[in-house]
């Protein structure tokens, strides 16, 4: 859309009058454009006469970029725009302007301008090449993979890899992604993976201890991790808070956090954990401690705290019968977050596996908010249970678990069968999904998208192998097969390390 402006004086009429034709230009041709970092953007406008095109005339390309305070940047001066792309990754608006030089009369037009980098969206795989951790990422933009993007951004190597994350509601957006390794954690920046010495999670930890967390999980106005067998609470209310020392003085933990991550609203969360010397779940509520709430012990066993919620609310503690009471003397062996909500209370489940003997049995916790102001109207919630101990290879020391948030299912993998268990029926039945002959599974996961775009893929279930010494990526598309894999043909990615996660990198502009 082309914008006419005009300035004009008021005066005296004297009689005297020199009339002149204005004709406009008729802008065409600045249209919509999504480029890659360093590609040419070439556009030539129509402008309806050539005699905008003359030495009376100037011409300008500027862009704004929408997410961000930075100056416009002017990238040309010609009409015809032929400008090589050094745009930093994300969205702009571009204007094109045409001035007659004598006045200032000037006439723009706009378009929106999308500038990526090849590493801008897709798949980040993290392997461990020989034990070092390498970053491998399949672009969604040019569909080519892009193989050790670490290997040269000046981050000191790190080895162990255990999971890459995505934590970009809760943390820097210009270093939203976290690297965690048997040798610590640190963050990536946004563009391309870039590095900074203060991108090191010690400058978040306020405690003199190295911490090594084998996940970070975000939830309300806070966010939680667990490294070796202490949990490490920060806040992040209204400002970039710390993590403080371990909130559990007593007992250790096991290396897994419940948390709602289903709820966009939650104030006062609530997060599991589970306490590996007494063998209980333990609920954990950072804000009970302030005056507000009373000033109690935020940390308490599940039925203390469905006591201290049902004092709050009465009727609005706990929600659901699924099971009668709270497990004891189980050891854990697996904990995950879904969105799989039973009860549409916007409060997740939280599955907990857990084994004792020749017994395994299978807790959907979930967990919402204390006050109860915004998304969730209960504080915990008795989901669903299930009795595995039938199923065969369950409590194999090298199983791999993954949960759907679509339905009512369990998934896990042992060499290379996966299998899957239906909740819902009654007795719950095991079968199996599929068999990679000559493979071993390294990663089994559902990928939690944040973008609701995206939300529909959340049910893809993310296969990582090894064979032949050759990690190779598969992903199958499960919203269409409602959750049951075994038909489903997966898109395959090879010429990988062993594959130890696997997060889609969603844009973030």
């Amino acid at each position: 859309m082309s914008i006419f402006w005009l300035v004009m004086s008021c005066s005296r009429d004297i009689g005297n009058y020199d009339y002149r034709d204005l004709d406009e230009p008729q802008i065409t041709g600045v249209e919509d454009r999504s480029v890659l970092m360093f590609s040419r953007l070439v556009m030539t406008p129509g402008l309806g006469s050539d005699r905008f095109s003359g030495q009376d005339y100037s011409h300008e390309w500027k862009v704004v970029n929408r997410n961000s305070d930075v100056a416009p940047v002017v990238i040309g001066t010609e009409r015809e725009l032929d400008y090589e792309v050094t745009l930093q990754p994300g969205s702009y608006v571009l204007y094109y302007t045409v001035s007659e030089k004598a006045t200032g009369i000037y006439w723009q037009a706009e378009a929106e301008l999308i500038v990526s980098s090849v590493t801008s969206e897709g798949w980040m795989v993290l392997c461990s090449d020989g034990g070092r951790a390498r970053l491998d990422v399949v672009s969604a933009v040019t569909g080519e993979v892009i193989r050790d993007v670490l290997k040269d951004n000046g981050m000191p190597q790190m080895n162990g890899p255990r999971r890459i994350q995505w934590l970009s509601d809760k943390t820097d957006a210009a270093s939203p992604y976290y690297l965690l390794t048997d040798d610590g954690a640190t963050r990536l920046g946004a563009d391309a993976f870039e590095w900074k010495p203060e991108y090191d999670l010690s400058y978040e930890v306020a405690v003199n201890e190295h911490v090594a967390p084998y996940s970070i999980v975000s939830s309300g106005f806070g966010k939680m991790m667990v490294s070796g067998t202490s949990a490490y609470y920060c806040e992040i209310m209204g400002f970039d808070g710390l993590y403080g020392s371990a909130v559990n003085k007593d007992f250790a933990v096991a290396p897994y956090i419940g948390a709602n991550v289903l709820a966009t609203q939650v104030y006062a969360a609530v997060y599991l954990l589970y306490d590996t010397d007494n063998r209980r779940m333990m609920a954990y509520c950072p804000l009970l401690s302030t005056n507000d709430l009373g000033g109690q012990d935020p940390l308490a066993d599940m039925d203390q705290m469905g006591q201290i919620a049902e004092g709050m609310a009465p009727g609005a503690g706990v929600l659901g019968d699924a099971f009668d009471s709270w497990p004891q003397g189980y050891d854990c062996l697996y904990m995950e977050n879904t969105r799989y909500d039973p009860g549409n209370a916007k409060m997740g489940l939280t599955y907990v596996l857990l084994a004792k003997g020749d017994q395994c049995h299978l807790y959907g916790v979930q967990l919402g908010d204390m006050l109860r102001y915004a998304d969730c109207t209960y504080v915990l919630g008795k989901g669903s249970y299930a009795d595995l101990s039938d199923c065969s290879l369950i409590r194999d020391e090298d199983a791999l678990y993954a949960f759907s948030s679509l339905k009512s299912c369990m998934y896990y993998a042992v060499g290379g069968t996966v299998y899957r268990i239906d909740l819902s029926a009654d007795p719950v039945r095991e079968e199996r999904q599929f068999t990679l002959p000559g493979e071993d599974i390294t990663c089994l996961k559902f990928n939690l998208y944040q973008k609701s775009d995206n939300f529909q893929r959340s049910y893809d279930l993310i296969v990582g192998s090894v064979r032949d010494g050759e990690g190779v990526l598969r992903i199958y598309e499960g919203a269409m097969s409602d959750g049951d894999f075994r038909e489903v043909e997966p898109v395959v990615y090879d010429g990988f390390a062993e594959i130890k996660d696997v997060t889609y990198k969603e844009r973030i502009y």
